[in-house]
């Protein structure tokens, strides 16, 4: 399982507006499992990390995958973001290539 911070849950919970904490130990872990999905189909990221683009494009197809969880719609996810998430592996890709050639 993908550690997930206090913050980012909170970030989703106001996306989700969600107020109560509840559901705080759920949603970290339909967080956490969309991170491990994400990044078996992508490669790595940090969510916490919004100064690169990167990670930003992780952290939105995150909670989006996560609302598809939390709706019991998870089945529906990749079919509706395929396009994004080819495009996420992409982008990580290319910036891992970069780094290896600015080494």
């Amino acid at each position: 399982m993908e550690d997930i911070s206090q913050t980012i849950v909170e970030e989703f919970k106001e996306r989700m507006h969600i107020s109560h904490g509840a559901e705080d130990s759920n949603l970290k872990r339909l967080l956490s499992f969309s991170v491990a999905y994400l990044k078996g189909k992508c490669g790595k990221f940090d969510i916490e990390d919004g100064s690169i683009m990167e990670n930003v494009k992780a952290k939105e197809l995150t909670f989006e995958r996560a609302r598809y969880a939390y709706n019991d719609a998870v089945e529906y996810f990749e079919d509706n973001f395929l396009h994004d998430i080819h495009s996420l592996g992409l982008d990580i890709s290319f910036k891992d290539m970069e780094d290896i050639y600015d080494a």
